[in-house]
């Protein structure tokens, strides 16, 4: 068996019934547990690619609980980080106690709400970045980012798009994005409206360091959840090369893990 292809998986949510869950537009996901998620991994190796980290994401339904988002990432351990949605007002300790407990992004959830609003981005994305160096993540829809609010992106000091943008109409704005050095997660197919194979080569060949992978798993809301060919189309579209890139390397140095830990975090197939 060739050797299999290291991943970080950028985007991944854990869903624990024995925290706080909050209904968001008449949804309430169903639970997936750190078991849960692991035990769906056990099946990528087959497409020669194995899990060795990842982020950990808050969605809309979990609002600013923070308590099931660090106990997942004291059981992930390895190279394992969060991202978190906060209130504008969060104090400077809080966030650095946050940081310490293995998180290290702050999410704008604009598509599902549930997080601050776009009118806190400025500010609050460059404060945390100044006080901890976490990036801002945004769950947006590319056709919905004016002329404004795309110079207001591009501005921050380091800040990532969600879903590939989510819809054909809004890759020329994507596009324009990552060539001021916004970073897009290559995640959750069964859920986007455009070609992800177009999407991704367009992107890498913009900025080769700009985008990384991720299961979007559990897949909540999508139209069909994460499938393992997903991840066999990425590999199809790039060059041994880029996949190194695209599947580890821009998302390890993004959020700050380092080799030395992942060596150690790979999840047995066995």
């Amino acid at each position: 068996m060739s050797e299999l292809q290291r991943a970080f998986d950028a985007h991944l949510h854990i869903i624990d019934p024995s925290h706080p869950l909050i209904e968001n537009n008449g949804y309430l996901p169903d639970p997936f547990t750190v078991t849960d998620y692991r035990a769906r991994l056990q099946s990528l190796p087959d497409v020669g690619v194995e899990v060795a980290g990842g982020a950990v994401v808050s969605g809309s339904f979990q609002g600013f609980d923070q308590g099931y988002l660090i106990g997942a990432l004291r059981q992930l351990g390895g190279s394992y980080v969060g991202v978190t949605q906060l209130p504008d007002e969060t104090t400077d300790d809080q966030i650095r106690r946050l940081d310490e407990a293995g998180i290290k992004a702050l999410r704008f959830n604009i598509a599902r709400g549930g997080s601050a609003t776009l009118d806190a981005l400025d500010s609050f994305a460059r404060r945390v970045h100044d006080l901890v160096g976490w990036h801002a993540e945004l769950y947006i829809d590319a056709r919905t980012i004016d002329e404004d609010l795309a110079d207001r992106i591009a501005s921050l000091p380091a800040v990532s798009i969600d879903h590939l943008g989510m819809h054909e109409d809004g890759l020329s704005t994507l596009l324009r994005l990552v060539e001021a050095g916004v970073k897009v997660k290559a995640t959750g197919f069964g859920r986007v409206e455009l070609d992800p194979a177009e999407a991704v080569r367009r992107i890498v060949d913009t900025d080769p360091t700009a985008l990384m992978v991720g299961t979007d798993l559990p897949s909540t809301r999508a139209r069909r959840p994460f499938a393992d060919d997903d991840f066999t189309l990425l590999r199809q579209v790039l060059t041994p090369a880029e996949a190194d890139a695209v599947f580890w390397s821009n998302a390890a140095r993004f959020y700050g893990v380092e080799p030395k830990t992942a060596e150690h975090a790979f999840i047995s197939h066995q």
